[in-house]
């Protein structure tokens, strides 16, 4: 059996980051993700699901999320009760994530990765040597700018 699910969304709200008693980073936030189909009225909708991240990626989480951060997510589906002040038995059912990628772009202005270019592309470096102007972050990080490519057969995996 497997219990494995991955998710791809913004979040809600701002994460929060609590800690055990016996110390342990645990970081919460809700996570929008839209759904594959459009209502009747033509509309776009949207699951919210919970999701909880332990440890050293919870303190990520919280230092590097924020409301409206985009956010891939890969876990397990985790399901628990608690009682609440009433005595009412309340369910829960949440995704504790193993993996969380932050998805939104690095803000400019943190070093020197990448710097404005021409035409609002970005400047990014080049493996190959040289800069290499890029539209987004889809391009091909293997094309250059034209010239050749020195490899050894030493460098070939075969």
């Amino acid at each position: 059996m497997m219990n494995n699910v991955s998710l791809v969304g913004r979040l809600t709200k701002e994460p929060t980051l609590k800690f055990t008693q016996s110390g342990v980073a645990v970081c919460n936030f809700t996570l929008a993700v839209n759904r594959p189909f459009k209502n009747a009225n033509g509309e776009n909708e949207a699951d919210f699901i919970m999701v909880q991240v332990w440890r050293k990626p919870a303190e990520n989480a919280a230092n590097f999320l924020k409301k409206g951060s985009q956010a891939a997510v890969s876990g397990r589906i985790n399901s628990r009760h608690y009682e609440n002040d009433k005595g009412d038995r309340i369910y829960v059912t949440e995704v504790v994530a193993d993996f969380v990628q932050f998805l939104d772009p690095k803000p400019q202005g943190h070093g020197n990765q990448q710097q404005q270019g021409q035409e609002g592309y970005q400047k990014q470096p080049n493996p190959y040597g040289g800069t290499s102007n890029t539209q987004n972050q889809n391009s091909n990080h293997f094309e250059t700018s034209g010239g050749s490519i020195a490899v050894s057969d030493d460098e070939l995996p075969f």
